[in-house]
């Protein structure tokens, strides 16, 4: 069997291309004013061995380059993660050049509230890592003394809401709607019922003939005994729904009504039509 050194090379190469994993170098971070400025060096196997003092008017600096194992090349994702001792921890995002040359600036007040009144010091990570195959790094690289200002008062965080028992709570729930008094509704009614001998006036003005009734009736019984049937229940569902009924109990009866009287109506006009048309109207 005969090998190829060429390809062998190759498939090394791979191994180790996909066993690489994000790192970086010429790592520093820097912290404190122009004038009393402090800069300590860090790698990925050496931190920072003081803690540094971060002030209330100080600002803290990152700056390094990004490698993809030993290119250097800028990540999907670069963070220094700043956490405490309960394990509540803030993330910086870097700003990162094509070059892989990142930067990273965090001031006293881009703390959160809770990390700024953390008596013990905060520890800072460096979180590097992408989509592809290359193994992410998470890298312990210098912890961070807070000092604060006596004149210079740092609110206390609020108390997390937590799930129990509430107060009581007493809802007052509208009345219910009320009818009208009696005596308008009674108003009303009788001007209603005055328009009835109008109404039956005019129907004998306009040619209305009552000797035809017993002739409808013989033709048509059902039809005009149900359509009639239906107007005086259609009153008799208005007068509930005024009385007692709410609105879920009169709209089916509404429903029920309303059909009776389209197809006894239909029948029943269909035979007045005839009549008319015969000339006994």
């Amino acid at each position: 069997m005969r090998f190829s050194i060429a390809s062998t090379a190759i498939a090394l190469a791979g191994v180790a291309h996909a066993a690489s994993g994000w790192t970086f170098s010429d790592a520093s971070v820097s912290v404190g004013k122009a004038s009393d400025k402090v800069t300590e060096k860090f790698t990925d196997t050496s931190r920072v061995e003081r803690a540094l003092v971060l002030g209330h008017q100080d600002t803290l600096k990152v700056s390094l380059t990004t490698k993809e194992g030993s290119k250097a090349k800028r990540p999907h994702q670069a963070f220094l993660v700043v956490k405490e001792a309960s394990g509540l921890e803030a993330p910086f995002p870097l700003t990162v050049k094509e070059s892989g040359k990142g930067v990273v600036q965090i001031s006293h007040k881009d703390l959160p509230v809770q990390l700024r009144t953390s008596k013990s010091p905060l520890e800072a990570s460096l979180i590097l890592g992408s989509a592809g195959s290359t193994k992410a790094s998470v890298t312990p690289v210098f912890d961070i003394s807070i000092k604060l200002d006596p004149s210079h008062s740092t609110a206390s965080p609020a108390a997390p809401v937590r799930y129990g028992k509430l107060a009581e709570i007493h809802h007052v729930f509208r009345a219910d709607p009320k009818n009208l008094p009696k005596i308008v509704s009674l108003v009303f009614a009788l001007a209603v019922l005055a328009t009835v001998p109008a109404l039956f006036i005019g129907w004998v003005a306009f040619g209305g003939n009552f000797s035809h009734a017993q002739k409808a009736m013989g033709n048509a019984p059902l039809s005009h005994a149900l359509f009639f049937g239906s107007i005086v229940a259609m009153e008799g569902v208005f007068f509930l729904y005024y009385s007692a009924w709410n609105l879920f109990q009169t709209l089916p009866a509404m429903g029920v009504v309303a059909a009776v009287a389209f197809f006894s109506g239909t029948k029943a006009l269909g035979e007045v039509q005839s009549r008319r048309l015969a000339g006994e109207r």
